[in-house]
Order: structure tokens, then C-alpha cells, then sequence
């Protein structure tokens, strides 16, 4: 009977420790799940090379895929300008910048190397603003053609390199992500220069609405250009300089609201090369 007894307080006691241990404790700890790895930025849309392998060109996005509309803001300054901007000159247009914010309008601003070397602030805050983004004008603002515009003419052997230039004025004054988008200068390129520029990956940038700004001095004229050319899926190009274009930031606020009015979207030039691919 001693033995038994004992036998059946060793079970119980047992038998307690293992449902104290089973209430305390629960199941065995897992080891913590590894945290997810971050997602890869994605790429900025562009476009596949055009015949023969030379640099593509776009000109505006779809026309079916709603009211979107993006509006272009050209940085120019060329190279040989410094001394202007010495003598007080100003290649900048802060106001429309904040404009452009205030209203809280996307935009993609192509920008001159030199451009950015002469406002390194403005470039910056302009380059990590997520309302915008930047994208390639070249560094001198020389033209990559022959007769355009008056322009000094970029040897076909230096278009690469004008182009990488201003890339690189970019990170220097701290824009952290400059797109691979490209405008040519006065807008003027011929197969000589898609050829050239082929290596650089870049996407060339033109419009289909001109908004008249360079040297205007009328406001609403400008918007009633802007107006009357826009339909689904244009790109509109004006400028971002005081000096030559000193009616811009007016017109932008007659523009805007107007568009919005007709149900217009604002987007930037990489949301529109993104709807285009794919398409014919």
C-alpha cells in the first residue's frame, strides 16, 4: 500500500508539473520569420529602340486612355551664358516652380547641365520634390543639328557625352534620380543624332503642343495656344526661364484650372511613356 501510494503521488505530482509547464510556457517558440527583403525600385518607363536600332522618340501618349495631360518645363541656359547670369540675368523661374506646387500640378522639368550648375539649390529641391521629376535638356543647350535656332551646333562626335555631362551635373549638385529622358535642344535632331545618342539609353522627349512662351509677353495668348492644342495624352512643352519666358507662371494658372474644368489630369512625362508601352 506504501509502495502504491507512493507510486500514485510520483504520477500526480507528474502530471502537475507537465500542465504547469503545458499553462506557463505554451508551444515552443518559433524563430521569427525572416523581415521581407525591400522591392527593387523599378525602372522608369522608356521605349524600345526604334529601326534600326536608334533612339526612340516620343511625342505624346495615348489618345484613348482618359483625359491626361502632362505639362514640360524647359531649364535652358547654354553654356556660354555664364556671364549673362553674372550680370544679373536669371535662367531661373522660382515663382513658377512654387506655382506648380501651389497648385499641386505634376510636372517634368528638362534641364541643362549648366542650368543646374548655375541654381544648384533650385535643382535639387526640384529633384527630390516627388512632385516632379527631372529629365535631360543637355549640358551646353548647343543644338545636335545643323540651323537651329540660331544655336551653336554640338559636334556629332560630343552628343553622347553633352548628353552624359549634364547626367552628371546632376548628381553632382545632389539630384538623386534624373530620368532617361531626353529633349533636344530646340527640339531639332535628324538620324545622325538618335544614332548618336543610341548608347546613352535614353528616350527622346518632344510635344505635341507648343506653348509659345519663349519671349511672349502675352499671358493669355499663351493659354489660349495651350488650350487649343491639348487633347488626351499630350505633352505640352514651355519654359522654366525668367529672362525668356516671363509670362509662363500667369498662364500656368489660367491653364490649370481650365483643363481640370474639362476633366483633364495632370501627370508626368513617365506615367505617359508607361501607358504607351505595348501600344502601337
Amino acid at each position: 500500500m506504501i509502495t502504491l501510494s507512493r507510486r500514485v503521488i510520483a504520477a500526480c505530482a507528474l502530471a502537475a508539473a507537465l500542465t504547469a509547464c503545458g499553462s506557463s510556457a505554451g508551444p515552443a517558440a518559433r524563430p521569427p520569420a525572416p523581415a521581407p527583403s525591400p522591392a527593387a525600385p523599378s525602372a522608369p518607363p522608356t521605349l524600345a529602340a526604334g529601326p534600326a536600332g536608334l533612339t526612340p522618340v516620343f511625342e505624346h501618349g495615348p489618345r484613348d486612355a482618359g483625359r491626361t495631360v502632362a505639362l514640360t518645363f524647359d531649364a535652358d541656359m547654354t553654356a556660354d551664358q555664364g556671364p549673362r547670369a553674372a550680370a544679373g540675368e536669371r535662367f531661373d523661374h522660382p515663382r513658377l516652380i512654387e506655382t506648380l506646387r501651389k497648385l499641386h500640378v505634376p510636372a517634368t522639368v528638362f534641364m541643362t547641365g549648366r542650368w543646374a550648375e548655375e541654381y544648384p539649390d533650385q535643382a535639387r529641391a526640384i529633384g527630390r520634390d516627388p512632385l516632379f521629376e527631372v529629365a535631360n535638356h543637355s549640358y551646353s543647350h548647343y543644338a545636335f543639328t545643323g540651323d537651329c535656332y540660331g544655336l551653336p551646333a554640338v559636334p556629332g562626335e560630343r552628343m553622347r557625352a553633352d548628353v552624359e555631362r549634364a547626367y552628371q551635373a546632376f548628381r553632382t549638385v545632389g539630384v538623386p534620380a534624373a530620368m532617361p529622358y531626353f529633349r533636344f535642344p530646340g527640339g531639332c535632331y535628324d538620324r545622325r543624332a538618335l544614332k548618336a545618342l543610341t548608347p546613352a539609353g535614353v528616350t527622346a522627349v518632344q510635344w505635341d503642343v507648343v506653348g509659345g512662351d519663349a519671349f511672349a509677353t502675352d499671358p493669355d495668348a499663351v493659354a489660349r495656344q495651350v488650350l487649343d492644342g491639348v487633347r488626351p495624352g499630350s505633352v505640352v512643352v514651355l519654359h522654366c526661364t525668367r529672362s525668356a519666358a516671363p509670362t509662363t507662371e500667369e498662364a500656368v494658372r489660367k491653364v490649370v484650372p481650365e483643363l481640370r474644368r474639362q476633366g483633364y489630369r495632370f501627370v508626368k512625362v513617365s506615367e505617359l511613356i508607361g501607358a504607351a508601352n505595348g501600344r502601337g
